[in-house]
């Protein structure tokens, strides 16, 4: 199913503070919640935000590399939840050939922001983990956090 980037807020636990990026899809409110690194949320929120700090980071350094290769992101799919654990896969058109790279979903996000590639979940997935939006109204949004 088709899916988008609706926030990345920062819940609290008893472990202290956790990012979660909310995904949504086309015809419901509920997203579905995976929870993600700082550093890792904070990437996501700059490439929505289309934030040029100067030198490039992680996420900025790979899709640097994809381009210089004559790559670019097709899609990024969250295909299954693994022992907990969610995972992804990049869609990569290159000169050779379509590849499918394993990813965090993470990162593979972060790579979407940054392209405006589109974003699918797995029906299942999205259906075993949904949630109400408004679950999530009261948590702080990323950037809030890291400035």
């Amino acid at each position: 199913m088709n899916a988008f980037i609706e926030a990345v807020r920062v819940a609290g636990t008893p472990q202290g503070p956790a990012p979660v990026v909310l995904l949504g899809a086309e015809d419901t409110v509920d997203v579905l919640p995976i929870v993600i690194g700082f550093d890792e949320a904070a990437s996501i929120a700059r490439g929505l935000d289309a934030i040029d700090i100067g030198r490039p980071l992680t996420h900025d350094l790979l899709l640097d590399v994809v381009e210089e290769l004559g790559g670019r992101v097709n899609r990024v799919h969250v295909s299954e939840v693994r022992d907990e654990t969610y995972i992804a896969d990049v869609y990569l058109n290159t000169p050779r050939n379509d590849v499918v790279v394993d990813a965090r979903p993470s990162d593979a996000l972060a790579l979407a922001a940054r392209t405006g590639s589109p974003i699918t979940v797995d029906e299942a997935v999205f259906e075993d983990g949904r949630e109400p939006l408004d679950r999530f109204d009261e948590l702080d949004d990323i950037r809030e956090v890291v400035q």
